[in-house]
């Protein structure tokens, strides 16, 4: 009767046993299983860690980049300093220049005669002096033939050619901006495909696909690229308001050119270069 009961109890706990012995079964197929998973993947060979640069900073990277890419970088950083210098100069030249050209219209405009011009304007190499200058000249050397028409058409065509050479003169190294602007993203480009393209190289030798490998190289290739940007954006931009610049400077060449003229025009009306007879001898003399 005892085996009996034993049995009995045996065939009872056994169908309830069935959920704890599978999953028991279960969780042994799968150890295997996760502890593959936990393994953490193979590190490179000493070789390649060698190679590997530690320092990723724009310097290390640098240093760590090929020939060309770092020939590259050189001539970029080299044409980023040249447009912050041209920058610099022509910035201090054009608004020098515009002051001086600003204070000598006021001084025409105040003028009464052409007397009280050459005693006002400084004898000067820049700016409204020489035109001033220029139209003394056309005056004296048309001592003998003061007709009024006459003389205003050659002053116009002095005070021309001088503006024209003052506008050739301030726009002087604002063509380097142009040329880094335009030339500067693609060579930054042109040392992006070299760097990558020696990354590409590098994975063929070392047979292997790890982005650890692959990184830094593609890391100081951009780097390339980003210094064709800082070269080129900077000297966009100043081209185009040096454009500006110059353009507003060539205007007020025009306006003292054209105050000057006015007060030829109205000292001839008045007959006031009649009275030089000093120039006049002094240009026939010459002709003679």
């Amino acid at each position: 009767m005892g085996q009996y009961r034993g049995a009995m109890s045996v065939k009872f706990y056994i169908p309830r046993c069935r959920p704890v012995l599978a999953a028991l079964l279960a969780l042994g197929l799968l150890l295997p299983t996760l502890a593959l998973a936990q393994t953490p993947p193979a590190l490179p060979g000493p070789d390649i860690a060698l190679r590997l640069p530690r320092d990723l900073s724009p310097w290390g990277m640098f240093m760590a980049a090929d020939i060309v890419v770092k020939a590259v970088m050189v001539g970029l950083v080299f044409a980023s300093v040249l447009t912050w210098t041209i920058w610099f100069a022509k910035t201090i030249e054009l608004m020098a220049a515009r002051r001086r050209l600003r204070a000598a219209i006021d001084a025409l405009g105040a003028a009464r005669s052409w007397a009280e011009v050459t005693a006002r304007l400084p004898s000067a190499d820049d700016g409204a002096a020489m035109l001033v200058r220029a139209a003394d000249t056309e005056l004296r050397l048309s001592a003998d033939a003061m007709a009024p028409d006459g003389v205003k058409e050659r002053i116009a065509s002095r005070l021309e050619r001088l503006e024209a050479a003052a506008g050739r003169r301030m726009i002087r190294g604002t063509g380097i901006l142009a040329s880094i602007g335009a030339t500067a993203p693609f060579v930054g480009l042109f040392g992006t495909v070299w760097g990558i393209m020696n990354s590409f190289i590098g994975i063929s030798k070392s047979h292997t696909t790890n982005l650890a490998v692959v990184a830094p190289g593609i890391a100081e290739a951009l780097l390339a690229t980003a210094l064709g940007l800082v070269a080129a954006i900077p000297a966009v931009v100043m081209y185009n308001m040096f454009a500006r610049w110059i353009a507003g400077y060539r205007a007020l060449h025009a306006d003292a050119a054209a105050e000057i003229l006015r007060i030829v025009s109205r000292d001839l009306d008045r007959g006031a270069f009649e009275q030089r007879p000093a120039d006049r001898r002094r240009s026939v003399t010459a002709a003679e």
